[in-house]
């Protein structure tokens, strides 16, 4: 049943112009300054979120992005900060771009955050998907074959040195710790210094081809997933195929258990109104996504055409309205959240987790208001959501 309200916050800032007509997103480039800002939006929403009783902000790690996007380099370093600014809020990393960091770095700097946020920092794993950023840093994403053999061994050495006293590993990518002297022997083993204290760590992981090789992975390590909304969110493809993973594994789990689905959207006083507000935000998020393959259905020419300014409807590019049929973006009111929600709740009765954010690009006092109607609005009809509400007045 429904209890935890999340949202992600991926770092952009409150953009000048919106939507198909405005600036072209590769032409998008902004000073230093408007993309430092993002700092200050972030404690904002992290504020806002724990005085209204959310369970967790999403943040989300990416490179170099001077078009003002996702501009979050180190979560857990804004992990840190968040959880001396808030109360209660937990602070998820959606997540770890894991190929860009070397694994034993990682696991010491998660496990200081854990100290240190008194365990409020959840751990997340990711792949990554931008070219510019895995690559740059020098590891594969053009290659999946040679990005997933690379993140797999990465996990494994990660969980050995949060569970194990002193370790050791040798693979492919890695041999752990390197067979040197030190101080008069030959070294064998390590020990992760600190580890985290709060055991087991809680690990996510987005929830993307959702292969039986991804998913066994995940479900080998109890790592959870999050799942984007969509047809196939609706119709149960990777929800299913998770915990068919977890019977493979023999783990019993109940439909979206251990699962998190992702819906964007917007509440609106009226649905006419809320769809008129997110059309521009639906289409700056086209522009930044489509070229990257996370815009599904589009065809090379449509993909071309966003990247262009206008002219969308000639290309046949879809309108919102496509994506609220499939689920994953909505508009309405409060109630047809908590309607649509309720069906979720019914269908998946494992899910605990919902994650509705603001699109890409909406500004932030928009942001603050959204969050309150959640917290008002729809969290109280949810079990738990009675305490939440309280917490919020």
């Amino acid at each position: 049943m429904i209890s935890k309200f999340a949202t992600v916050y991926a770092g952009h800032i409150d953009f000048p112009d919106h939507g198909q007509n405005a600036t072209p997103a590769n032409e998008r480039r902004f000073t230093n300054d408007q993309l430092a800002g993002v700092y200050d939006k972030l404690e904002t929403i992290a504020k806002t979120m724990d005085r209204f009783g959310f369970d967790t902000l999403w943040l989300a790690e990416h490179h170099f992005q001077h078009e003002g996007y996702e501009c979050l380099p180190n979560i857990l370093m804004c992990a840190v900060h968040l959880a001396h600014v808030t109360k209660q809020l937990k602070i998820g990393c959606g997540f770890n771009i894991t190929p860009m960091w070397h694994p034993l770095r990682l696991a010491e700097d998660y496990a200081t955050a854990d100290l240190l946020t008194k365990g409020r920092t959840v751990f997340g794993v990711g792949r990554g998907y931008h070219s510019r950023e895995v690559e740059t840093f020098g590891s594969p994403i053009i290659d999946q074959n040679a990005n997933r053999e690379l993140f797999e061994e990465q996990v494994e050495i990660l969980f050995k040195a949060f569970n194990e006293g002193s370790f050791a590993h040798k693979g492919k990518h890695y041999t752990l710790p390197p067979e040197v002297p030190y101080r008069g022997y030959q070294l064998k083993e390590l020990t992760l210094v600190p580890r985290p204290v709060n055991q087991p760590v809680e690990c996510w992981q987005p929830v993307v081809s959702a292969s039986a090789r991804g998913l066994d992975f995940m479900v080998r390590h109890n790592i959870k997933g999050a799942v984007g909304g969509g047809a196939a969110t609706m119709q149960g493809g990777p929800i299913q195929a998770y915990r068919d993973a977890a019977a493979r594994a023999g783990k019993e789990w109940k439909l979206g258990e251990n699962l998190m689905v992702g819906i964007h959207g917007y509440i609106g006083k009226t649905r006419d109104e809320a769809v008129r507000r997110l059309v521009p935000l639906y289409e700056e998020h086209v522009k930044m996504f489509a070229p990257l393959g996370f815009v599904p259905g589009l065809t090379p020419d449509q993909i071309a055409a966003v990247a262009r300014r206008g002219g969308w409807d000639a290309a046949g590019v879809p309108k919102v309205e496509h994506f609220m049929g499939l689920g994953s973006w909505f508009a309405g009111t409060s109630d047809d959240l908590v309607a649509f929600l309720k069906g979720v709740e019914e269908k998946y009765p494992g899910m605990e987790h919902i994650n509705f954010s603001s699109p890409l690009t909406t500004p932030k006092d928009v942001m603050v208001e959204q969050f309150q109607i959640l917290a008002e609005e729809v969290m109280p009809h949810f079990r738990g959501g009675s305490v939440h509400a309280a917490a919020a007045k």
